[in-house]
């Protein structure tokens, strides 16, 4: 049986009913807490990484993603790496990723490699792929030359003789720790290695030098030192393939001639211009001159009358002059050829 008086008594009282209220409230929070963090805590506490529930609540507040935070704590800690949950909350934060680090802070830590907390945030933060270059460093990856998924499929050059060589590379590189923030991407890489290749064919006497001995290539590329300011270190240059291609001193030559023979007639067409031109002067200058003849011709009657109205011409010696006239007219006849022949 219910105590009815005391039911009545307590809900007389305002204190206890409070009391009561603040203890229901306390047990409800409890109860959320542990369904909340209870896993995440337990898990930390069992596997030793412990974490409190007051930082599992001040992550919630800051907007952090408790497990991913606490599982990386974890497995920080289980793989020998001791990282605090301040510090891969500041990284989240930051918007780093935070897994990617740990995963690679545990590979350098088992192939001995020396990477801080900060050095691996940092080249994380400066958009690089940490946990790539890591694995890069431990197992070094080859790079095609020239990259066949951009561009062409191969490095074409024209060694001294005219004769065009297509080569294919392969690059053996392995991640520098220290340069990857700041230094040139594979793209730098292949762009040197592709000059390298077009200068050491290009510097060849013959194609059939480079065909006998293209590890000649690899020797001069590699000694050019063209991993310098890049984050990779170049352990090996293969020359994978060398093709003969055109005969490209051939058609340089072919092409010349024949700029030079569209020159030449442009020449010959000029001087053709300018006799024509030259021509059509002659042939002025001739009728120009037959116009001042008949001119000169016109003041032989004007100078005859002058002559005799002055005394200076006597009829005797201007029948003698009309005979002579005559005279020479019937001899350049005599010499003319017959019209028939002239029409012929």
């Amino acid at each position: 049986m219910f105590d009815i008086t005391g039911i009545g008594l307590a809900a007389g009282n305002p204190i206890k009913i409070g009391g009561i209220i603040v203890a229901f409230l306390a047990i409800l929070v409890f109860l959320f807490l542990v369904l909340k963090y209870g896993g995440l805590w337990l898990q930390a506490r069992l596997t030793g990484a412990r974490v409190s529930f007051a930082e599992l609540i001040g992550m919630t507040l800051r907007k952090v993603n408790t497990r991913t935070i606490v599982i990386s704590r974890i497995t920080a800690y289980r793989a020998g790496v001791e990282l605090s949950t301040r510090d891969l909350e500041s990284h989240y934060l930051a918007g780093g990723r935070v897994p990617n680090v740990v995963q690679a802070l545990i590979a350098a830590n088992r192939a001995n490699i020396e990477l801080s907390f900060q050095t691996a945030t940092a080249i994380d933060l400066a958009g690089r792929d940490i946990l790539d270059a890591v694995q890069t460093s431990v197992n070094p990856k080859v790079i095609d030359c020239p990259d066949p998924n951009k561009g062409r499929p191969t490095v074409d050059a024209v060694a001294q003789d005219g004769i065009q060589l297509q080569a294919k590379a392969r690059v053996t590189v392995r991640a520098n720790i220290e340069r990857l923030i700041g230094g040139a991407t594979e793209e730098t890489i292949i762009a040197r290695v592709g000059e390298g290749i077009v200068t050491t064919i290009g510097s060849s006497i013959s194609h059939k030098s480079v065909l006998e001995n293209p590890d000649n290539i690899s020797k001069s590329v590699l000694a050019k030192g063209l991993d310098a300011g890049t984050a990779f270190e170049i352990l090996s240059i293969d020359i994978a393939d060398v093709d003969v291609g055109e005969n490209i001193g051939a058609k340089l030559q072919k092409a010349q001639a024949e700029a030079d023979l569209k020159r030449a007639q442009a020449e010959a067409e000029k001087r053709k211009a300018m006799a024509v031109a030259r021509e059509q002067e002659m042939k002025a200058l001739v009728q120009e001159n037959r116009a001042a003849v008949v001119l000169a011709e016109a003041e032989v009657p004007k100078a005859m009358a002058e002559a005799f109205r002055k005394g200076n011409l006597g009829i005797m010696d201007y029948y003698r002059m009309k005979n002579i006239q005559a005279d020479t007219a019937m001899r350049d006849s005599i010499a003319e050829p017959p019209r028939d022949e002239k029409t012929q």
